[in-house]
């Protein structure tokens, strides 16, 4: 089979572009610098500056990856939400552990998390889950989330059900298989395109006396 070679766009060929872009500066706190980076991709980045790639491993150690939005962070570290009985929430709680990795192309960033995971408290997921649309929560109350669906109209008729049932008021409750989860972080790596593919990568690591950092080769 014959391999197809993908060319560069424009801008990806102008390999000198960011030659005066400074390196990345190291920080006493590595989320707080996060939350610089994301405060800077939400002005920049035009398209879900929290969208993450959030991978797991299955019961047979074979990955998943997938899209998510980055709903919160903090020092006990990054949350999302999603159905618990979903894919990924299967896993999760089968394998509480985790890689996030967000890309912003505007900027030229990118961030890679790896660590633990703990669910977040009831309170929480109840407040987010309250914040969303009524739509999106009734969406959310009528989805099996990863299981098969026979037929499209199925899922649109319980959508219908569950509309007739809240309305579109404010008091859709959170189902009890709808959360979210915190990873914490024990490595957190900021990415920073350069000129000429030398790219600059500054890699923070936690352990039991705090944050240490090295600088690695693109």
């Amino acid at each position: 089979m014959s391999s197809t070679i993908i060319p560069p766009t424009p801008s990806a060929a102008d390999y000198s572009a960011g030659h005066d872009r400074p390196l990345i500066p190291v920080h006493d706190d590595p989320i707080a610098f996060f939350q610089q980076w994301m405060t800077e991709a939400r002005a920049e980045e035009l398209n879900d500056s929290n969208a993450m790639s959030l991978a797991t491993v299955d019961s047979n150690g074979m990955p998943d990856v997938r899209i998510v939005l980055l709903k919160g962070v903090s020092d006990a570290g990054f949350s999302f939400f999603t159905n618990l009985e979903s894919q990924k929430g299967v896993q999760l709680a089968a394998n509480p552990r985790a890689a996030l990795c967000l890309h912003w192309k505007s900027l030229r960033r990118q961030v890679r998390i790896r660590g633990t995971i703990t669910r977040v408290s009831d309170a929480e997921a109840d407040a987010y889950f309250a914040s969303r649309a009524a739509q999106s929560r009734i969406s959310a109350i009528a989805s099996d989330q990863s299981r098969p669906l026979p037929d499209r109209a199925m899922f649109e008729q319980r959508i219908a059900e569950v509309s007739e049932v809240y309305g579109d008021g404010p008091d859709i409750p959170r189902p009890d298989f709808w959360g979210g989860f915190r990873l914490a972080p024990t490595e957190i790596e900021f990415w920073q395109d350069q000129a000429f593919r030398m790219h600059d990568r500054l890699r923070y690591m936690r352990d039991d006396a705090g944050w240490t950092t090295v600088r690695l080769y693109p």
